[in-house]
């Protein structure tokens, strides 16, 4: 019972990471559209949320995929 314990906790420090390394890497997104994007093409300002939404987004769009060829 205590190493389904301690595997849980790790399981719940891991995702309150990610979450905490998520916000720390969405406030630069966040601010840099706020204070670029409506001067220079007239768009809106984001929400946190929203900026969330494209960090993933361009993350998943623009991530090298790892290949399986070999290089020899």
């Amino acid at each position: 019972m205590e190493g389904i314990s301690k595997a849980i906790g790790i399981v719940v420090i891991a995702m309150m990471v990610t979450a905490l390394a998520a916000a720390v890497l969405t406030i630069p997104v966040y601010y840099l559209w706020n204070w670029l994007m409506p001067e220079v093409f007239g768009l809106t300002t984001l929400t946190f949320w929203q900026a969330l939404g494209i960090s993933l987004l361009s993350g998943c769009l623009f991530q090298r995929g790892s290949s399986s060829k070999s290089s020899s």
